[in-house]
């Protein structure tokens, strides 16, 4: 209904003076109106508006306009002709999607008939037409109630996920159009985190490559796939992580799950140890393996040596994590990782799919910033990034494309390549796609000053909103995840700003986060300046104010959520460095230039966060 609500405001007199407030107080059903709102009773009284909801229930089951209780079957009903006839007397009269609510009381009272029913349908003999679908026996699994089961539990625990129409724009970025292309929003909760899906010289290279070589790949790697944009695409991964050998998948979701399932299958008896906020993808790699799998608590270095300890010192080890932790923003200890992983004869296995692109002088990610002046110098030998066995990353975020992939040495490559079906036979990216991520690669590997705008963004916002008093989960990377800890209120939250300001930050709920740790999570980018990031801080505050959502010191009187308000945490320092940043430490500004291995580049100068 909101979705209709949003449609209808540009047109409709009522609905655009009306505040959102009684819009969602009509549109709450009550118990006598068989589960239709009085926003909907006086919707369809308006000509153009009924229309549009003809139109919307055309796609799902008819609602009865009767409050007759067909919820409660009895064996009368099985004398029933037709179910269609059930459905005329509930005030149904469009049964073209199915078996409803109603059809499934008349179903379950010809079974309560019992043996009278059946030996009757049993004497007549069996009519088919060529048009007519075959009824589904009463003793057979009904698919449907299953479905309908499941959604319930989703609307029931609030978790239920509402897809917005969000346009993004090329031209005027960061903004983008809903369904109608007049209606202009900011997106404040993109992954293409440096806007390099609209940047030229990735779409002038994309272009070219479409019109040359067509759209599509025409096959599987091993079938017609495998093509120069392949080769190259590899090489400039390879050469990004300073490793051996890359291999592009479909999606970084698709190459964790290959890659681990494909290592946990075939190592003997192998172990993998996987942090406790890994990704779902990274969690279903393990579980496909059929390899024990044994968690550890978030980045704690003390537990994963416990269990380490446990192993014996022969069995094969794979300690899957992630650099940067997506709804948290929380950073690995890489470094420590590693030298477990020595200690105790492990490999591991670092996701950079939310840093590559935007950390270390070249983009490589968290591991590669870590020792950022020896990258910035081409010194990649003897690095942290080096100890790191298997890096996965994407191309679908800080690169503005689509892909995932994954970079080590030549044999593990090699591996994978050779025995993982989720590579095997899924067909490969389209030339376009891949020629256009190269490019981007290229292009981030030889300036900072995408990253750089990022970051200072990043430290705005969150210097704003900490004056408010506005919860951010505490972390040193781009994420802010603004904490509501509820799911309700988040999407209510997310509605407010997206009906009143103009402001499109999805709710976050489970099963992304835990139950409770419902969340906002926003992620400035190099086009999200001062002004447009006031605008979201002071429509941040309405909607704390208005709903009454919990600000820092409330978390705090009840001991604190998700490092929110905890008594005595010590403040998280931004993994970037001023100095890196090349900030000057007089004026706060970032410098003109910035040298990456020896080359001067021009950077963007703005004002950091005080």
């Amino acid at each position: 209904m909101e979705f209709l609500v949003r449609q209808s405001r540009l047109f409709c007199p009522f609905l655009n003076k009306t505040s959102p407030s009684t819009l969602r107080a009509l549109s709450a059903s009550s118990p006598s109106s068989n589960g239709v709102s009085n926003l909907q009773v006086a919707a369809r009284q308006c000509p153009v508006m009924g229309a549009a909801m003809a139109v919307q229930s055309s796609r799902t089951y008819a609602t009865s306009t009767k409050p007759l209780q067909f919820e409660q079957s009895s064996p009368s009903m099985a004398n029933e002709t037709s179910i269609e006839s059930v459905h005329v007397k509930a005030g149904v009269f469009d049964t073209s999607k199915g078996i409803c609510k109603h059809g499934l009381a008349v179903m379950k009272a010809a079974q309560a008939a019992g043996g009278e029913v059946s030996a009757e349908k049993d004497a007549q003999p069996t009519k088919t037409t060529s048009s007519s679908p075959a009824k589904r026996q009463h003793n057979t699994y009904n698919y449907e109630d299953f479905y309908h089961a499941e959604l319930t539990k989703k609307h029931k625990d609030k978790s239920y996920r509402y897809f917005n129409n969000i346009n993004r724009l090329a031209k005027e970025f960061p903004k983008a159009h809903t369904t109608s292309e007049e209606e202009r929003v900011t997106v404040w909760c993109s992954n293409d985190y440096l806007g390099m899906s609209k940047n030229k010289e990735v779409l002038k290279s994309m272009h070219n490559t479409l019109e040359k070589y067509g759209a599509g790949a025409g096959g599987t790697r091993n079938i017609a796939g495998h093509n120069r944009h392949a080769v190259e695409l590899e090489a400039a991964l390879a050469d990004l992580h300073s490793k051996e050998a890359a291999l592009v998948f479909s999606s970084c979701y698709v190459a964790n799950d290959a890659t681990l399932s494909t290592l946990g299958s075939k190592l003997p008896d192998c172990v993998i140890l996987s942090d406790q906020l890994n990704h779902a993808s990274m969690i279903q790699g393990i579980r496909h393996s059929g390899a024990r799998k044994i968690v550890f608590k978030h980045n704690d270095l003390v537990d994963l040596e416990n269990k380490l300890k446990s192993l014996p010192l022969e069995t094969p080890k794979i300690i899957a994590f992630e650099s940067v932790y997506s709804m948290c923003g929380s950073i690995a200890p890489i470094e420590e990782i590693c030298d477990l992983a020595d200690k105790y004869g492990a490999i591991t296995f670092l996701d950079e799919v939310h840093a590559v692109g935007m950390y270390g002088p070249r983009g490589a990610g968290v591991a590669e910033h870590l020792d950022f002046e020896a990258h910035a110098s081409g010194r990649p030998e003897n690095t942290i990034m080096s100890r790191v066995d298997i890096i996965t990353g994407t191309l679908g975020k800080a690169y503005g494309c689509v892909g995932g992939y994954i970079a080590g040495s030549a044999k593990l490559v090699d591996t994978i390549r050779s025995l993982a079906p989720g590579f095997i036979f899924t067909t490969s990216l389209p030339p376009s796609v891949m020629a256009g991520a190269n490019t981007a690669i290229e292009y981030q590997k030889m300036t900072i000053k995408d990253r750089a705008a990022q970051q200072l963004n990043t430290r705005y916002v969150k210097a704003k909103l900490a004056e408010l008093d506005i919860p951010v989960v505490p972390n040193p990377s781009h994420i802010v995840p603004v904490l509501v800890g509820d799911a309700q209120t988040a999407k209510i939250a997310s509605d407010m700003l997206l009906d009143r300001f103009n402001i499109y930050v999805q709710a976050i709920n489970y099963p992304t986060v835990p139950v409770g740790e419902e969340r906002l999570r926003v992620t400035p980018t190099p086009g999200h300046g001062a002004d447009l990031a006031d605008n979201l801080v002071n429509a941040l505050e309405t909607v704390w104010t208005e709903l009454g959502i919990k600000r820092v010191k409330d978390w705090e009187a009840v001991g604190g959520l998700a490092g929110v308000g905890v008594k005595d945490a010590k403040p998280v320092k931004p993994i970037w460095t001023d100095a890196q940043l090349c900030l000057t430490p007089t004026t706060g500004i970032l410098a003109d230039t910035v040298v990456v291995e020896k080359e001067t580049i021009t950077a963007i100068p703005i004002e950091a966060a005080a």
